[in-house]
């Protein structure tokens, strides 16, 4: 099988974000960037199936020089090689999708999977978007899949108000992972040798052909509001304490 894995840096997310003096950006500078954790459900199951039915593994993503640290890990986990499409520009989630598109179309992939979203946009719009332009089916939020004995379909199962709906749809397709998908192995340090000298293309959207031109603009970032102090109910009993926190709730929450 020819599978794709398709991937996003993001922030770490214990890192602490602090929003830049234009407040229209982050700063940048103290940033740990890793693999999107969506993304590496889908590098881990991409993997599983080359062990399952030989192939390869393409792991391809869209961002600055600094993105090759993710696609090495991808590499690292056992990957086979990787597209960069390098560009410093900030971008849509469809202009991202596109330089997808023209990035994977000439791999002739039976599967492509997707983080169901990144960690830092938190959109959920790539995944769906790239199915698009590749005239693929797709299925979001895949906690399972199933891939025939012929390679011809795939079963992905998600999950919808506490039950489980499972769809099949022929290959070539295209599954965004969630959590529960599997657990995502550790590099190596074999691996991670061995990544050093795995191929990287480079392609940037000129060579891909693709308008960078946006519609989206970010106009300003603001922080969530400060959370007022936490209160300690003061009370001999519990039976005390109730009685005052009914009297906070009703006289100055207003919520009873």
């Amino acid at each position: 099988m020819e599978i794709v894995a398709c991937l996003k840096q993001v922030p770490d997310t214990e890192t602490q974000i602090k929003i830049a003096g234009d407040n229209k950006s982050i700063e940048s500078g103290d940033i740990k960037w890793v693999m999107n954790p969506y993304c590496e459900f889908g590098v881990e199951e991409s993997l599983r199936l080359k062990e399952k039915f030989g192939g390869s593994v393409t792991v391809v993503s869209v961002g600055p020089a600094r993105t090759v640290e993710a696609l090495r890990t991808a590499l690292a986990m056992g990957a086979d090689k990787a597209v960069h499409v390098e560009t410093d520009e900030a971008l849509t989630p469809l202009a991202t999708a596109k330089l997808l598109a023209a990035a994977v179309k000439d791999l002739n992939p039976d599967i492509i999977f997707c983080g169901q979203r990144a960690v830092d946009g938190d959109q959920a719009q790539v995944g769906q978007a790239l199915a698009q332009y590749l005239g693929m089916p797709h299925v979001a939020l895949g906690v399972k899949v199933e891939v025939a004995e012929d390679k011809s379909s795939v079963k992905v199962s998600q999950p919808t108000e506490g039950q489980t709906v499972v769809y099949e749809m022929p290959l070539p397709a295209l599954v965004t992972a969630q959590k529960g998908l599997n657990e995502p192995r550790y590099a190596s340090l074999p691996g991670i040798m061995k990544a050093k000298k795995k191929p990287m293309d480079k392609k940037s959207p000129a060579d891909l052909g693709v308008s960078l031109e946006s519609k989206m603009t970010i106009l300003q970032l603001t922080p969530p509001p400060q959370r007022a102090a936490g209160k300690i109910i003061a009370g001999e009993t519990v039976a005390d304490k109730v009685v005052e926190l009914v009297k906070l709730l009703r006289e100055e929450a207003k919520i009873v």
